[in-house]
């Protein structure tokens, strides 16, 4: 795996910081994309990783991550999403996971199946 996708829903994002945090030494090397807001998050929580922030999920950076699949230059996807709070944007969401699905890429939307993508 060269390139990883990282996303998350606002009341997910503090779970995924966690997460990478504690993969720093597995990701590090990887390149990195990530939709706006949780990609500025990780840059300010971890200035030593190399991440592309990208627009934010609803300004059309799930369709950014969802093109980078299509043109294969996405590897995996880790989308941390928060299945109790309505997303206005779902339809991007929901097309983000399909082009995923369609091109055949591991697709984490938890902590667990993120750490079978990540090999742990």
């Amino acid at each position: 795996m060269k390139s990883l996708g990282l996303v998350a829903h606002d009341a997910c994002k503090p779970v995924l910081l966690d997460w990478v945090g504690e993969h720093l030494e597995q990701i590090g090397g990887l390149e990195l994309y990530a939709t706006g807001t949780t990609g500025r998050r990780l840059m300010e929580a971890y200035p030593e990783l190399k991440v592309t922030a990208l627009k934010s999920g609803p300004l059309g950076g799930d369709q950014q991550l969802g093109a980078m699949i299509a043109e294969g230059r996405l590897d995996a996807l880790i989308f941390f999403t928060d299945p109790l709070s309505p997303q206005p944007h779902d339809v991007d969401v929901k097309a983000l996971t399909r082009l995923a699905v369609l091109y055949d890429i591991p697709l984490a939307l938890n902590r667990a199946s993120a750490e079978v993508i990540i090999g742990r």
